[in-house]
């Protein structure tokens, strides 16, 4: 018998997937290798504590909290029911991590519920962004702190989506994205903190963003996303995702996780625009965000 658990233990650890098991008290008494890489959380870090501790506090995409009521793991352990979710977890590194989840329960001989499995695997936009940041390294257009593009790039992209806006009628629009008092962190907390804001600022974005369009870093504190096949509708739901997720995350410091939120400027591309022009206002937009309590998206439809 324990040859049989040594080998399905094995088994298990080798998944690529990230799988957990918890007992009916959502205590985690197991955690893969997988799950390691997907949440950068060490084995050691997670087992004993309780899949609704402050660690990988679990949203949805308008960043409301599972972890309570929501929790799908609860509802399994309630139920018996299996779920398939897709959810944000927390990265040990503070951005969040878009995964596709399966919930079962675990039961033993007599159907009785003894705890529940969590299988889950990590649904970022994986591959096409991974080659994407290949080819913008070899071409010098990464921004090197965050890793998403860099200014020079993401002007060039939106030369190209303007063309293609002007020559075959490509709708497309921008989000124009600022952290919120972004120099109280740096004076607080320090640089490095900083730092480690315009990362997970930068992850969130990234991770999040479909593969087909383009997140950059404008300057300092901005980041510029360039969003394709969008009207009104679908590019203030995802403005509204981003911030959401952006603040919902966490940047870790020597005195604990602190919160960080983001302003929005949304709009969309018009005839006779320029790179200048279309980014100007949303810049414009970004700062009526500010105006009106910051943590907010705005959008006009362009005049």
């Amino acid at each position: 018998m324990a040859l049989r658990t040594d080998f399905f233990k094995a088994l298990l650890d080798n998944f690529y997937d990230g799988v957990y098991f918890v007992g009916p008290d959502r205590r985690i008494t197991y955690w893969n290798k997988g799950a390691e890489r997907i949440s950068g959380f060490t084995r050691g870090e997670v087992i004993g504590s309780h899949c609704c501790d402050e660690l990988l506090i679990h949203v949805n995409a308008e960043g409301v909290l599972l972890c309570g009521s929501l929790c799908p793991i609860s509802a399994t352990l309630a139920d018996a029911e299996v779920r398939d979710v897709d959810v944000f977890l927390h990265h040990k590194e503070g951005h969040r991590v878009p995964v596709r989840a399966r919930v079962a329960p675990v039961q033993d001989a007599h159907k009785n519920i003894i705890g529940a499995v969590d299988v889950f695997t990590d649904n970022t936009a994986g591959m096409a962004a991974l080659q994407r940041i290949k080819e913008l390294q070899e071409m010098a257009y990464v921004d090197p702190l965050t890793g998403v593009a860099n200014r020079a790039f993401t002007e060039i992209n939106l030369r190209a989506k303007l063309d293609e806006m002007d020559r075959y009628g490509w709708p497309f629009g921008v989000l124009f994205v600022d952290i919120d008092h972004f120099k109280e962190v740096n004076d607080q907390h320090g640089h490095d903190v900083g730092d480690q804001a315009l990362l997970t600022v930068a992850k969130t974005l990234a991770g999040n963003a479909r593969s087909f369009d383009l997140v950059g870093r404008w300057g300092g504190e901005e980041f510029l996303v360039a969003l394709v096949n969008v009207d009104e509708n679908r590019i203030k739901a995802l403005g509204e995702r981003f911030r959401a997720l952006i603040g919902s995350s966490r940047v870790p410091t020597a005195n604990g996780n602190i919160r960080i939120t983001v302003s929005i400027g949304a709009t969309l591309a018009r005839p006779g625009d320029r790179v200048d022009t279309l980014v100007r206002r949303a810049d414009e937009l970004m700062y009526d965000s500010k105006k009106g309590g910051r943590n907010r998206v705005t959008f006009r439809p362009p005049a």
